[in-house]
């Protein structure tokens, strides 16, 4: 897909502070560094819109991007472990349960996976919660480019494994680095907006 304009709408806390207009929205969701920010870069074609921290926990707020004025991406904290206080982190769980349970535009979630390890408990907590809730799930596999392609099939499958993945999801093997995998994430992110 051709990213033509990109733009940091707000970064809320409060239902009261989310964008108006009824663009479908698509919420990025993963543990804290497992490169979530650099997975927003890549597939906006942009250096630095999402901003890449070496501090796990950087994204403290719901992030919310118009693309191309037709639809919204939502960057939300990450889970699991994060160099901020914990009664910080405590106050994610209820932001990003009120976003993703009451919001009426969500329409997917990316659940963001590290490819080079099978999901941990916290990766399964949060697709089981999804599922939970009916929310259409994609899962991403990022850091493709840290294992062998004689690796991928592998590395895929313990990823379905682990998290106990339904058919209907779709699992795609990606790379900030190279690009694998980007052409398909934009048609799954395209078959809900």
């Amino acid at each position: 897909m051709k990213v033509h304009s990109v733009e940091l709408l707000i970064s809320a806390v409060h239902p009261k502070q989310y964008p108006s207009g009824g663009r479908p929205e698509i919420a990025l969701a993963g543990r804290s560094n497992v490169g979530k920010s650099s997975l927003i870069n890549k597939i906006l074609n942009r250096k630095s819109i999402a901003r890449i921290s070496q501090k796990p926990g950087k994204t403290q707020t719901l992030n919310f991007y118009k693309v191309n004025d037709s639809f919204i991406f939502v960057d939300v904290p990450g889970y699991g472990y994060a160099k901020v206080s914990k009664k910080q982190k405590e106050t994610w769980g209820p932001m990003i349960e009120t976003y993703m349970t009451k919001r009426p535009y969500l329409k997917a979630v990316i659940l963001i996976v590290d490819a080079r390890r099978p999901p941990t408990n916290d990766d399964q907590m949060m697709y089981d919660w999804l599922k939970h809730f009916g929310i259409p799930v994609i899962v991403a596999a990022t850091k493709a480019d840290k294992i062998k392609k004689s690796q991928y099939s592998k590395a895929l499958q313990a990823v379905k494994t682990t998290l106990d993945m339904e058919e209907s999801d779709r699992l795609i093997l990606f790379s900030a680095q190279s690009g694998t995998g980007k052409d398909d994430l934009w048609k799954a992110i395209l078959s809900y907006v």
